[in-house]
């Protein structure tokens, strides 16, 4: 048991953090495009932050639950309602059997992310469990969602420590420009000075050509100094291609494995994420940055990640115990004479515990 989907949306897809170690054969690494969202997504139902999601691009999908699971929904606004009631972003929510999950529309951002707790019942494929549309492989038989499909969970949690305090805040997708900061490079000598001038001080719009593979944009042409062909060489998430024509490409998650390209720079790791949530028609700068400012970006990152790791991992508190406890204590005494057997959830403090009531006992588990 778990999910049925209803609605597919626009293209709804399974992904982790990427499929590594294949590139060689040409095998794209894919995974979410917002790591960012969909970290936080993990880590607020207790799950590793690689653990597979939903990713939702645009026009939400609707899913029914057939199981109670813990959920969080991240990433842009996309007008999430259980059941027509808004569902909170950034923040664990109780879901149970029976409800339904939708989506109304796009009020910030492009794509939102569902973590499951206790995660997606959904084969590793060559170390991973994203989708790769292109190879028809991972993710669910290697394709989007489609109505009739029904996915389960593979350890589903309705209990989790510390829920008072697993709420974030949400992060802002609605600004309609932004900077991308970039490192140089490992091309940017096939380029005028006028070229990379053009490049670091002109505004570039986000065409209607963007999809998981790249993020085509139009604006002032960056100058080359013979062309924009290259012998084909590797290519990263981020890299930043300019062919011929003079406009940049960036390299999203879907990206092939090489090119034969001219590559002016590369958008830094923590910055991808805010154009994963972009929109065609929003205005995008490139700032150049050294490595160390790179790496020192990623590492506070990284900090961060951990500590919410830590803080979601948090025990509950023993009074919240104790007081579950006593109420176990009182349907005991009182069970022949108003509690049928069965397992009673208990929410104290905004804590959810489990009673196991039978003929003999009644418990806390």
């Amino acid at each position: 048991m778990g999910i049925k989907v209803v609605n597919g949306g626009f293209l709804t897809t399974i992904q982790d953090m990427g499929r590594y170690g294949f590139q060689e054969t040409g095998l794209a690494v894919s995974g979410v495009m917002d790591t960012r969202s969909a970290a936080l997504a993990n880590l607020l139902v207790g799950n590793d932050e690689n653990e597979a999601v939903i990713e939702i691009t645009m026009v939400g999908p609707m899913l029914e639950f057939t199981q109670d699971i813990w959920i969080a929904v991240t990433g842009g606004d996309l007008g999430a309602k259980l059941d027509g009631q808004p569902v909170p972003r950034y923040e664990a929510v109780f879901v149970r059997d029976g409800q339904t999950l939708s989506f109304s529309g796009m009020f910030g951002g492009s794509r939102a992310y569902i973590a499951f707790a206790g995660g997606l019942d959904i084969p590793v494929v060559m170390g991973s469990r994203s989708t790769n549309l292109k190879a028809k492989i991972g993710g669910l038989e290697g394709r989007k969602l489609r109505a009739g499909d029904s996915i389960g969970f593979a350890a589903p949690k309705t209990w989790l420590p510390a829920q008072t305090e697993r709420r974030l805040k949400p992060d802002d997708f609605s600004a309609k420009e932004l900077t991308l900061r970039v490192l140089m490079g490992p091309q940017d000598d096939c380029f005028t000075d006028d070229g990379i001038w053009t490049f670091l001080e002109s505004t570039y719009t986000v065409s209607n050509e963007y999809d998981r593979m790249g993020c085509r944009m139009q604006g002032p042409v960056i100058e080359h100094k013979n062309g924009g062909d290259i012998i084909t060489d590797g290519i990263s998430f981020g890299a930043v291609q300019v062919p011929s024509h003079g406009n940049p490409i960036v390299m999203m998650a879907d990206h092939q494995t090489t090119g034969g390209y001219t590559k002016i720079a590369n958008v830094i790791s923590v910055d991808l994420p805010k154009l994963a949530q972009c929109m065609p028609g929003i205005r995008i700068r490139f700032k150049k940055v050294g490595i160390e400012e790179a790496q020192t970006l990623y590492c506070e990152w990284r900090t961060e990640v951990l500590a919410l790791s830590k803080r979601f991992a948090a025990k509950a508190e023993p009074a919240g115990e104790l007081q579950a406890a006593a109420m176990a204590a009182a349907m005991n005494e009182h069970k022949n004479s108003w509690c049928n057997e069965g397992v009673y959830r208990v929410v104290v403090n905004g804590e959810v515990f489990e009673i196991e009531l039978s003929k003999e006992t009644a418990r806390f588990r």
